[in-house]
């Protein structure tokens, strides 16, 4: 039998999102088949893998009603015939063998056990990958992961103690597991789900029983406090993905196209109703872009604050730039549920400006142009209270839309870098703020730039 660190070299390929902060996995099983476990809606970098190596998917296997992406389970169903994997506590509607506590299922040489580990989700299961009697590893989704958990807060605030003691005895029990098991768990640094952690996206049992706070907590009464006390706030989106899982995704059976809009189809949508979404880099929406126009930077967070910020009912049209990946901005709204793309604008703002169109601009300045301004912080609570600027007024970027009567006017908008900054100014100027500027660069940045040290910690 090969040891566990050659069968992970040799049969094991993690597939991570690094927007979403997750990890999927694609396992060989030497036979031309392979195992998909907790595989999003997005299947590009799984395709590339199983063409690569000539491997059809038999199964499918979701540790949880995810509530972060929609699986892509259905679908591998749907071009694989893939059997779906998931916990007969989940009542899915669709096609799937439900596994309960216990429950084996034989992958031709190798066999997957489903755990019961209630906690970031009720129905949650974690499969333990077994060679004979050899446990190799645990897919450990949102129960336990790299010096960490998942989150207990998405079935509601009045639930959130509960399903932390659930956690609790779900990562004991996992911990249980001989030390050289290793751990390949779903979420980790970059997820909304996951509480605070490390950079790490897998180990094994052995190492987090030394590292992993919450292993090391003395009682469930410390644990769950330490758990709580991790938990920030969430995109929106959450609340609707978790059904939408039970229900199962729709079958994608052609790719999705982003279609090309002249300037008269584009205007006609904003008026009946559609919302704009600049995608391009911050410095070039700053310079010039459509009133009123939402900026949501492409990159990995994309998808995030898409759907933190938007509903996925009104239509969306998307300025772009030259270069940029079209399939990039339809798979990652597509992953998350957000279907009604209406297009983009062809010929982006050069199109808009030749046909006699207003523009408008932000202020995009460094830290040595942002003195005098009030300065507000957009970033999240654990990042503002690690080292803010003295004075800050501080708004999460995902409260902002209800909060911007508590901007104060004429505001330099800061983050860590800028892009979140900007699309913060471009929701204040939507709501009728003025002379906003955006900082380029982050609280270190204007810190050094006028003397001053950051201050830690949430201001009352």
């Amino acid at each position: 039998m090969e040891d566990l660190m050659g069968f992970a070299d040799d049969h094991l390929i993690p597939l991570v999102d690094t927007g979403l902060g997750n990890s999927a996995y694609l396992v060989d099983l030497g036979d031309g088949r392979a195992l998909a476990v907790d595989a999003s809606r997005d299947l590009r970098a799984l395709r590339e893998a199983v063409e690569r190596r000539g491997l059809a998917v038999a199964y499918a296997a979701d540790t949880h009603l995810h509530a972060d992406f929609l699986s892509g389970a259905v679908q591998l169903g749907h071009d694989h015939g893939a059997t779906v994997l998931a916990s007969a506590a989940g009542h899915r509607a669709f096609a799937h063998l439900g596994l309960a506590d216990g429950d084996e299922v034989d992958l031709g040489g190798l066999t997957l056990r489903a755990l019961a580990t209630p906690g970031h989700t009720e129905e949650h299961v974690a499969f333990l990958l077994l060679d004979g009697d050899v446990a190799l590893g645990v897919f450990t989704g949102g129960s336990l992961i790299v010096n960490s958990a998942a989150r207990t807060d998405l079935l509601g605030a009045g639930r959130t103690e509960e399903l932390a003691r659930a956690q609790y005895r779900s990562l004991r029990r996992l911990a249980a597991l001989p030390d050289n098991v290793a751990v390949w768990p779903t979420h980790g640094a970059g997820s909304f789900c996951s509480t605070v952690g490390g950079a790490e996206r897998i180990c094994t049992i052995g190492r987090q029983k030394q590292t992993n706070p919450l292993l090391g907590a003395p009682d469930e009464e410390t644990f769950v406090r330490r758990l709580v006390a991790g938990l920030g706030s969430y995109p929106d989106y959450f609340a609707r993905l978790a059904e939408a899982n039970r229900l199962g995704p729709s079958v994608i059976t052609s790719t999705p196209v982003l279609a090309a809009l002249d300037v008269g189809q584009f205007k006609s949508l904003l008026a009946d109703g559609g919302q704009v979404v600049d995608v391009r880099p911050a410095a070039d929406y700053a310079a010039g872009h459509i009133p009123g126009s939402l900026s949501i930077p492409l990159r990995g967070q994309f998808a995030t604050w898409l759907g933190w910020l938007l509903p996925d009912t009104v239509p969306l049209a998307f300025v772009t730039g030259e270069d940029q990946d079209l399939n990039e901005i339809v798979w990652q709204a597509y992953k998350i549920g957000y279907e009604r793309l209406a297009g983009r604008l062809a010929g982006g703002m050069t199109a808009w400006l030749d046909d006699g169109n207003q523009q408008a601009s932000t202020a995009f300045v460094t830290a040595d142009h942002a003195e005098n301004r009030p300065y507000v912080d957009v970033r999240q609570d654990a990042e503002f209270a690690a080292g803010h600027v003295p004075g800050a007024v501080h708004i999460e970027l995902g409260g902002l839309i209800a909060r911007t009567d508590d901007a104060p006017q004429g505001p330099v908008v800061a983050c860590g870098h800028g892009e979140r900054a900007m699309t913060a100014a471009s929701l204040l100027e939507r709501a009728g703020h003025s002379d906003i500027a955006v900082l380029d660069g982050g609280p270190a940045d204007y810190a050094a730039a006028h003397g001053r040290q950051l201050a830690q910690g949430i201001s009352p």
